[in-house]
């Protein structure tokens, strides 16, 4: 059985082909070519690593795992605002607000910056 997922450059776009059509997968068999920030060689662990980019939570002012990498983004439900895990000073990082939700507009602070 013949199996091919191809990743696409700036289009959201997997494609499966097998040649048993009813036959079922499981994500950690499948090779995944490792793409930018997307190291996984299996598409198990090329959606784990993309998971872990990406937070959202009312429950916690902020995530904290050990996943955390410069870059990360995470919605904050409680205070509607849209933060980014960045180096704030020497090697220390925190999430800080890129967008804050308000009534039926959203403003960008780029003066953060």
């Amino acid at each position: 059985m013949a199996t091919t997922i191809t990743v696409v450059e700036d289009i959201t776009q997997v494609s499966v082909s097998a040649v048993n059509p009813t036959a079922s997968f499981i994500a950690s068999g499948l090779g995944f070519t490792p793409h930018n920030t997307i190291t996984g060689t299996n598409v198990q662990d090329a959606l784990e690593q993309l998971a872990d980019q990406y937070f959202r939570s009312n429950d916690v002012p902020n995530p904290s795992t050990t996943n955390l990498a410069e870059g990360d983004f995470f919605y904050d439900l409680n205070d509607n605002q849209l933060k980014v895990y960045r180096e704030t000073s020497n090697n220390v990082f925190q999430f800080v607000p890129l967008a804050q939700a308000t009534d039926n507009m959203d403003t960008v602070d780029a003066g953060s910056f």
